[in-house]
């Protein structure tokens, strides 16, 4: 299994727009093939500034939903929000402690 981590830094106006549309999308992401979690957060500091974390059985399965229609139907109205590029990390998860 391994974690993908994605930095988005949107226009403040367009947060509300971005919540909905995470909201509405969502189930469909973490019921994608391979994905174990989604999770959203956003940063303590600079709420223009938020992280997607998804857990993936394999990179396969992250590659089918990247290059799905549901991926760039997200991607293409997430896009036209952003403040900064986004970066993204796979990374592999070694240790979890709950």
């Amino acid at each position: 299994m391994f974690v993908r981590i994605v930095k988005l830094s949107f226009h403040e106006e367009h947060i509300p727009a971005f919540l909905e549309n995470f909201e509405l999308m969502k189930n469909h992401i973490r019921n994608s093939e391979g994905n174990r979690l989604l999770e959203l957060y956003q940063d303590k500091n600079n709420p223009c500034i938020f992280f997607t974390y998804s857990y993936w059985e394999t990179e396969a399965d992250l590659e089918q939903y990247r290059t799905s229609a549901l991926f760039d139907e997200i991607w293409t109205f997430t896009k036209k929000l952003f403040n900064d590029k986004p970066e993204a990390w796979s990374v592999n998860k070694l240790v979890s402690l709950e």
